[in-house]
């Protein structure tokens, strides 16, 4: 062989490993610290709009399998875990469709009885407080009219929340009291989301990490064949929004 056939092989077997430890990195990266996700549908309006990407992060509550991707590293339960705080929004997999990632806001910890009764929330068999802040068009597709409510959950966090009215399928419940190592996740639209009240229990195993920040956000006009989309249809009042900050949701 030759000396320059020897260096062009070196130079593609250089080239080959580089993107292999580039690709490593890249899932490491994905794994341990941040990953980013798109939101595909209006259930956690007006919190998280459709078109937003955001960042999970992966080290909230520790690791677990779901924590990987494609599930490349198989065990049971976290390491290096952390309990997730009620009024946290977190991306999971439900148990009836544990190769999706869902993003809810965490209602019920274990222990707890949750209940819906004429559309409101009732944890441990209090009311929830919520204010009238009035009705709204929302930005969903196809676009619907809600009332908006500030609701706070018995820990004091404040969010915002949306009900078409308090007589939609899920605003009647039974009473559901969380198991040891299990938590209760609903949207912020409350009549346009499939949730607990569907699924029912998420096991603690099944979180994959806490919403951090809003990266970007693009509205229905972006299309990737026009470019100029790419500009005209990004919402910069959500770069680099904190969804858990209350003013800017």
């Amino acid at each position: 062989m030759s000396a320059r056939k020897k260096k062009k092989q070196k130079s593609t077997m250089e080239t080959v490993l580089s993107i292999v430890v580039a690709i490593g990195i890249a899932i490491i990266l994905r794994s341990f610290s941040f990953e980013p996700f798109r939101i595909p549908s209006g259930s956690m309006l007006p919190t998280l709009q459709l078109g937003d990407y955001i960042l999970v992060n992966k080290f909230s509550y520790g690791y677990s399998k779901y924590s990987f991707p494609f599930g490349i590293i198989g065990f049971s339960g976290r390491f290096f875990s952390s309990e997730p705080k009620r009024g946290d929004i977190i991306v999971f997999r439900p148990p009836t469709a544990i190769k999706v990632d869902y993003v809810k806001r965490l209602i019920g910890v274990p222990g707890d009885t949750i209940q819906y009764q004429n559309g409101r929330l009732y944890i441990n068999k209090r009311l929830v407080d919520r204010q009238l802040l009035g009705p709204v068009m929302t930005n969903d597709v196809p676009s619907y009219q809600a009332n908006k409510y500030t609701e706070t959950l018995p820990n004091g966090i404040k969010h915002f929340i949306y009900e078409i009215s308090d007589n939609q399928p899920l605003d009647n419940t039974e009473e559901y009291t969380i198991p040891q190592g299990s938590y209760f996740f609903c949207g912020d639209n409350r009549d346009n989301s499939s949730d607990s009240r569907v699924f029912h229990f998420v096991p603690f195993e099944n979180l994959v990490g806490r919403v951090s920040t809003v990266v970007v956000s693009f509205d229905q006009s972006f299309h990737w064949y026009n470019p100029i989309s790419w500009f005209s249809s990004i919402r910069y009042n959500r770069l680099f929004h904190n969804p858990n900050n209350l003013s800017r949701s």
